[in-house]
């Protein structure tokens, strides 16, 4: 297939080569022209041939505005997918701005971090089936090996919620795993913190990927002495809960995850280091050091 692709950033850069290397033709636009394919928008929908496909991989404070663009640059039969972290709310209202036109729509939740290159994406569709359909190879690029990584999760706007729901889950586990951490750390007896977490990547009930970044992230610093307590909330945490009052379901510990962030963006926390140290290994996301406030 041929395919635009708006934003190559940490996650959309190896995107484009993952398709690359399946084969797809991948023309990307970039403000950045030291990694941009493009020059414009204008540019890089003039490449396209036939039905174009154009996947967005935006911070979600820009996806409006590109989209408003592309409309007036796509055709009655194209397709627009928002493959960034947008919230599911605004997913309707593109959708049916893009209809005006006759331009399809899909919302894709995305998970891999700067790991997909290799490991391959989890993908969470919203849609229209017929849509979902015409874009199945790049999603099939996308995803990792095997008969997992994909679902058409439903109508427009069910992918990036359940990518959000999905963001809340990681807050929860992150948390678990690095109050683990700081309880082990501040135990006299237990002398090889590391090696407890090395040991339970196998034959154990909380073996996971996050396990192994964390073991990733104690090998080239045992007890994160360079970083500081401090982890960011995307937004999608937030949505989460927000989400979760409108519906009332309860989500503790999704909630706590949350509310020990903005702890950490006030005080420096042991347990947070490990937060911030999780992060970063699996999303590239900046740690801060010591001091550096």
């Amino acid at each position: 297939m041929e395919l635009g692709l708006v934003g190559l950033g940490k996650m959309g850069n190896n995107m484009r080569e993952r398709l690359r290397r399946a084969g797809h033709t991948v023309v990307g636009y970039d403000r950045n022209p030291e990694v941009s394919d493009a020059t414009s928008l204008t540019d890089m929908v003039g490449r396209l041939s036939g039905t174009k496909v154009v996947w967005v991989m935006l911070p979600i404070q820009v996806v409006d505005q590109v989209i408003d663009e592309l409309k007036a640059l796509l055709a009655p039969g194209d397709l627009v997918i928002d493959g960034g972290n947008t919230k599911w709310t605004a997913d309707s209202r593109n959708a049916q701005s893009l209809a005006e036109k006759g331009i399809h729509f899909l919302d894709c939740g995305v998970s891999g971090g700067v790991w997909g290159l290799q490991n391959g994406y989890a993908l969470m569709v919203g849609g229209d089936p017929a849509d979902v359909a015409l874009a199945r190879p790049i999603f099939d690029a996308l995803k990792p090996a095997g008969d997992y990584g994909f679902v058409h999760a439903g109508e427009v706007g069910a992918g990036h919620f359940a990518k959000m729901v999905h963001n809340g889950i990681e807050y929860g586990l992150m948390q678990a795993y690095a109050e683990g951490w700081e309880l082990l750390e501040a135990a006299g007896n237990v002398t090889n913190v590391p090696q407890v977490f090395n040991s339970w990547r196998e034959g154990t009930v909380i073996r996971s990927w996050l396990l192994d970044l964390m073991v990733r992230a104690l090998d080239a610093d045992p007890h994160l002495t360079t970083i500081e307590g401090y982890a960011a909330d995307s937004g999608e945490g937030r949505w989460t809960v927000n989400a979760a009052v409108e519906l009332g379901v309860p989500v503790p510990t999704m909630a706590a995850a949350l509310f020990a962030r903005f702890t950490s963006q006030q005080d420096d926390s042991p347990s947070m280091k490990m937060v911030a140290a999780m992060r970063n290994q699996f999303g590239g996301h900046a740690v801060k050091a010591d001091g550096d406030r």
